[in-house]
């Protein structure tokens, strides 16, 4: 049997395989709202009933003025939980029973007004120029983090993800290029990851969590993975119950950017996994059967994430389960399909 389709654990919570959709912004929310709608009780559980064994839904704002965009999910405010819950619900009526949130803060990336950064850097012209945070304003980022894993778990998910990733505000504080602060949430690697563990802290208590982190900022003078290292290692330290390794999005024209090609990403994964004794899901333009095998056989990683092959095609999983002759893992009503 193929080792995608076997089960792993991820804290306390069983996968009954090792094909994971990552988070990937879909911006179907009504402006402003932050609420899951009929598009996403449709996009999200057609992955479940496509065999996906780890769901992990779109970055979802702690806060109005940390969306992305005006059609970002959100969960700022308790009027979002039946949303979610709903959401929640439709998706483990199948395969996937574990579910995760995403929650992060734009940051300098942000388009909806009010943008804030740790030192007012622009991420590029497009962009408006942000606001540089106060101490007092980062611990109010803190708590809006905690506040939305409240909800996050009243909504019946399971683990929340922080998105400490491509330059947005955790990246942005974790990152030389954008964090150029003299307190105590800058200089040092261990400052820059200050906002990061705090919010961990905060968060452990509440509910299990994962990161995602970019692994290298592709730029001279950023981060690289010898930092990102360090970075993981403090966040399994805290508690984390699984690290997933991206790259990039930090600068907007960055001048180290390797080949796209798949698996481009799996070195940074595998640097990642050799430092930490938590699972490690890679990412990287990763598309067939055969490269997620690779993926994990090769000790890269212990779940694969399918991020654009999932949206061309949420039955993926159950394509790559007939070839290995696995059909009881197909849904009965489709198994005569393969």
């Amino acid at each position: 049997m193929s080792i995608l389709f076997e089960s792993i654990k991820v804290g306390n919570f069983t996968l009954p395989n090792r094909i994971a959709m990552p988070p990937m912004c879909v911006y179907k929310a009504r402006d402003y709202s932050g609420l899951p709608r009929c598009f996403h009780r449709l996009h999200y559980p057609a992955r479940s009933l496509g065999g996906v064994g780890f769901i992990i839904v779109e970055a979802t704002a702690v806060s109005p003025e940390g969306c992305i965009s005006k059609n970002d999910l959100g969960l700022w405010s308790d009027n979002q939980i039946e949303a979610h819950a709903k959401l929640n619900y439709e998706i483990k009526k199948y395969t996937c029973q574990t579910t995760a949130i995403q929650l992060g803060h734009a940051g300098a990336k942000g388009t909806c007004g009010n943008i804030l950064s740790p030192s007012g850097i622009c991420f590029s012209p497009e962009y408006q120029h942000p606001k540089t945070l106060n101490t007092q304003e980062i611990y109010e980022i803190i708590t809006k983090f905690k506040d939305a894993a409240i909800r996050a778990k009243a909504a019946n998910y399971d683990i929340v993800e922080i998105h400490a990733a491509h330059g947005y505000l955790i990246s942005e504080f974790l990152s030389p290029l954008t964090n150029k602060r003299d307190d105590e949430f800058g200089g040092s690697i261990d400052n820059r990851m200050r906002l990061l563990s705090l919010i961990a802290q905060e968060i452990s208590p509440i509910i299990p969590f994962g990161v995602r982190i970019s692994a290298d900022d592709w730029e001279v003078g950023g981060n690289t993975i010898e930092d990102s290292k360090i970075i993981a290692k403090k966040c399994a330290e805290l508690g984390a119950c699984y690290i997933s390794v991206s790259a990039g999005g930090v600068v907007s024209k960055p001048s180290l950017v390797p080949e796209l090609k798949p698996m481009y990403q799996a070195d940074y994964a595998k640097a990642i996994k050799e430092v930490v004794n938590i699972p490690v899901i890679g990412v990287g333009l990763i598309t067939t059967k055969e490269q997620g095998e690779q993926m994990i056989e090769g000790g890269y990683c212990d779940i694969v994430a399918y991020g654009r092959e999932l949206l061309r095609n949420p039955n993926f999983a159950l394509y790559a389960a007939a070839s290995e002759g696995k059909n009881e893992i197909i849904d009965f009503s489709y198994q005569r399909a393969f």
